[in-house]
């Protein structure tokens, strides 16, 4: 007989309802915390929460530190063979469209990532169910180290130094310039702010695009779909790190990319979506652009035999730029979890018509 247990904060169900079998490609969500280190708020007593994914879930990484935040609440995993829950919250990584169709009572669903474009791909999504974000949550230091891994490969010629290496050729390369590697960042939010202030701290020359005109501190910035031009022009490496909408959906295209100055770079962060891949291709091979760091892709995994794989001036990585860090992420759900059943302002809320 099925039993649900009172262990220290939280409502716990038994484990053999706590597997899930699906196994989940693309980011992955990391370990590494006990539950100790959460503090719990009280004010969670009598909710219910369903935790749905479709990437591989162990509970005493991810279950357990979640009731143990937010004490008195029952959090359960989502399995399809299980009862309707009439769960109050559904907190959520790339969940089944199912979910959505049996659970009829959410009042609000919260994002394990920044992006929220899956979610808008489930056409069970109800109309009106609010939708919370994650923000930063250590993902914005990652995207910096990424970044700044990316451009100084590049601006050092830290690969020709390895081809050297390989050649057994010791030769000294011209030094940096800086001014000839002006830097444009692509989107300002928390991330795109992070990545920005990191290489401007290197001195880099840095400007950053976003469609509200936000504008970090130490980077000039540029508004608006008319000014995309005059960013593009005096950039050579170009940093995406937009949400994926409509409006963002293929921006990094050939007429796009060819404005961006002679010999230049791209770093993908962002989403595959943004990137029309032929047309990469075509501005590599007529010597445009010298090279691109892409770590999202339209298809994830990317396919054997894609021509990135073996492609001399494109570097591919897994969808690891940036990667939910388990005690930061819980913590800032359980957080924003009280902060709406008590009916209080949260940040991170997703404004539907922009997509983010």
């Amino acid at each position: 007989m099925s039993m649900v247990w009172k262990v220290g904060w939280a409502m716990r169900r038994p484990l053999d309802q706590l597997v899930i079998s699906s196994s989940g490609r693309g980011r992955r969500l990391l370990p590494c915390c006990p539950a100790a280190f959460i503090s719990p708020d009280p004010t969670a007593s009598a909710m219910k929460i369903v935790f749905a994914s479709s990437h591989e879930i162990t509970p005493h990484e991810w279950i357990d530190p979640l009731a143990a935040a937010l004490p008195g609440a029952e959090v359960v995993l989502w399995r399809p063979d299980l009862p309707v829950l009439d769960a109050d919250i559904a907190v959520v990584w790339g969940p089944p469209a199912e979910l959505f169709e049996r659970e009829r009572k959410l009042r609000a669903v919260f994002n394990l990532g920044a992006g929220v474009d899956a979610l808008f791909k489930l056409p069970t999504l109800p109309a009106g169910l609010p939708i919370v974000r994650l923000e930063d949550a250590g993902m914005a230091v990652q995207m910096a180290e990424y970044a700044v891994w990316a451009v100084v490969r590049a601006s050092r010629q830290l690969d020709d130094y390895a081809a050297q290496q390989r050649a057994g050729v010791w030769q000294p390369l011209p030094e940096l310039d800086r001014t000839q590697w002006p830097i444009g960042v692509l989107g300002t939010g928390v991330m795109g702010t992070r990545v920005a202030q990191t290489l401007a701290g290197l001195d880099y020359p840095v400007a950053g695009w976003s469609r509200s005109g936000k504008v970090p501190a130490g980077v000039q910035g540029y508004a608006g779909l008319e000014r995309l031009p005059a960013f593009l022009a005096r950039t050579r490496v170009l940093i995406n790190t937009l949400p994926l909408t409509d409006e963002t959906r293929d921006i990094l295209r050939h007429d796009t990319l060819q404005q961006l100055l002679p010999q230049s770079y791209l770093i993908n962060m962002g989403r595959g979506e943004h990137l029309v891949e032929e047309d990469l291709l075509a501005l590599l091979e007529s010597g445009h652009m010298h090279g691109a760091t892409l770590d999202v892709f339209r298809q994830e995994p990317l396919a054997a035999g894609h021509p990135f794989w073996n492609h001399p001036r494109i570097t591919v990585t897994p969808h690891v730029a940036a990667l939910s860090l388990r005690r930061e992420t819980i913590a800032q759900v359980a957080d924003k979890i009280s902060r709406f059943m008590r009916g209080e302002p949260l940040t991170g809320m997703v404004a539907r018509d922009r997509g983010y």
